[in-house]
């Protein structure tokens, strides 16, 4: 059983690299830098760039590939956010913010303006439909949060999976940021090399380069964790892939002046099917919901019927208490687990009443009457080491 964990806002997570990379490149952290990481060494670069890979937990890494590229360059270990998980986590990476103030707390997040629970990162209904903007609704209005590419003072491009390099949701993030598409992962690294080794025009001065900021997301491994499992040969052999391709772009990116870190967004467990909470063997816990749970299956947020908070709380700790551990939600922000604020107008719609923090590699599982279960191997978003610990990689070329 996995001991649990609190992420770190202070100075050893997601949260202060971010600070730490808008210090770097001109702009000004709302929040305490990384601890111990060098910021004179980030300002100096010409390029900085960030790799995001979805997926890689800290530990994971230390146990597969102790001898790996990856390994060899390991700055540290620091903390992602919570919920540990990518609807949360790329957020506080694309603005600079915590989970209290992006508003952002899991995979189905019940947004109140809206009336309805959304999958937050390709922006539809729970229930199904289009997407925001085919919706009628502006996602620049929804996340008016300021994205990281309009608070730096140099040049910022975004590498992105051409699936989703133009959805409504990154457009919201992006701000000013350059979209460069990619299909694979050479491409994902040829795409940077485009943008730090430039076609020079004839007569054109090179002596002040032009200083960067490169974000760069790779999905494959997370996906791959989800269907397959992280302890399996699939995620073994991609983690190979990513250090093959990792290492042939290190060594076409040389001498151009660049620090690139490798981080992610949140590591897996497995799980297996005994760990499944299914609620339909719960029915009493349902009724007392107003709405599905949100969130995700190691932490999600329930939003509980007026006159059923004595009966909800009672029915967790009698018939689930061996496997969940039940928080109010005003308690996880008064406990800082979503960061610092100041927090988004509407956090309290998107937390609802209780947190359900499935113990052990427990996981909740709510299928609603029009949807297929939906199994996943490898899960996220709770507080256990292996979800909340990321590595942080670091090359200089």
């Amino acid at each position: 059983m996995e001991t649990k964990h609190t992420p770190d806002y202070s100075g050893g997570g997601l949260l202060n690299l971010m600070s730490s990379l808008i210090q770097a490149r001109g702009g000004r952290g709302e929040h305490p830098p990384l601890a111990g990481l060098a910021l004179d060494d980030l300002t100096r670069a010409t390029n900085l760039v960030l790799l995001v890979v979805d997926g890689l937990g800290a530990d994971w890494l230390a146990r597969h590939a102790p001898d790996g590229l990856l390994s060899r360059a390991r700055w540290g270990a620091i903390s992602s956010v919570f919920p540990s998980t990518t609807a949360s986590a790329i957020p506080t990476f694309l603005t600079g913010l915590s989970p209290l103030q992006h508003g952002l707390t899991g995979w189905f997040t019940y947004f109140g303006e809206l009336g309805s629970v959304m999958a937050v990162l390709p922006g539809r209904p729970r229930y199904g439909g289009v997407s925001y903007r085919a919706a009628g609704i502006d996602p620049r209005r929804l996340f008016p949060h300021r994205s990281i590419f309009d608070r730096i003072g140099t040049r910022g491009i975004a590498v992105s999976p051409r699936f989703i390099a133009y959805s409504d949701f990154n457009r919201a993030h992006l701000g000013r940021g350059e979209v460069r598409p990619f299909e694979s992962l050479p491409e994902m690294f040829q795409q940077t090399l485009r943008v730090l080794r430039p076609r020079r025009h004839w007569g054109r001065s090179s002596a002040t380069p032009e200083r960067r900021y490169l974000y760069l997301y790779w999905p494959e491994l997370d996906r791959i964790g989800h269907e397959h499992g992280m302890e399996g040969a699939a995620a073994l052999a991609h983690l190979a892939e990513i250090e093959q391709a990792l290492e042939a772009f290190l060594s076409a990116a040389a001498g151009t002046d660049t620090v690139l870190l490798v981080c992610a967004d949140h590591g897996q467990i497995d799980t297996r099917p005994e760990d499944v909470i299914d609620l339909t063997q719960h029915p009493n816990l349902v009724e007392c919901l107003t709405l599905p749970l949100c969130g995700e299956p190691r932490a999600a947020w329930a939003t509980v019927r007026a006159d059923s908070a004595r009966r909800f709380e009672d029915y967790c700790a009698g018939e689930l208490g061996d496997m969940v551990e039940l928080i109010p939600s005003r308690q996880v922000i008064a406990d800082g687990l979503l960061g610092p604020g100041p927090a988004h107008p509407r956090i309290r719609d998107r937390v609802g009443d209780y947190c359900l923090l499935p113990r052990a590699r427990h996981v909740l599982r709510q299928t609603l009457p029009f949807e297929e279960p939906h199994i996943h191997v490898g899960v996220h978003g709770g507080l256990s080491e292996s979800e909340l610990r990321v590595p942080l990689c670091l090359f200089e070329l």
